[in-house]
């Protein structure tokens, strides 16, 4: 149970990094801001323990 919720808190910081690096691209780089757009939904999907 501790080493799940512990992989689920590293998938949530994950989300949270990645969230934040596609806003700044999305706000300095629009063009580019599908690169991080990967690393958004797949964290996501991992941290609701989806997949």
């Amino acid at each position: 149970m501790e080493n799940t919720k512990r992989s689920s808190l590293t998938y949530w910081l994950l989300f949270l990094v990645s969230l934040a690096t596609l806003i700044l691209m999305l706000i300095y780089v629009p063009a580019w801001f599908w690169i991080p757009l990967p690393f958004v939904l797949t964290s996501f999907v991992k941290a609701l323990d989806w997949m």
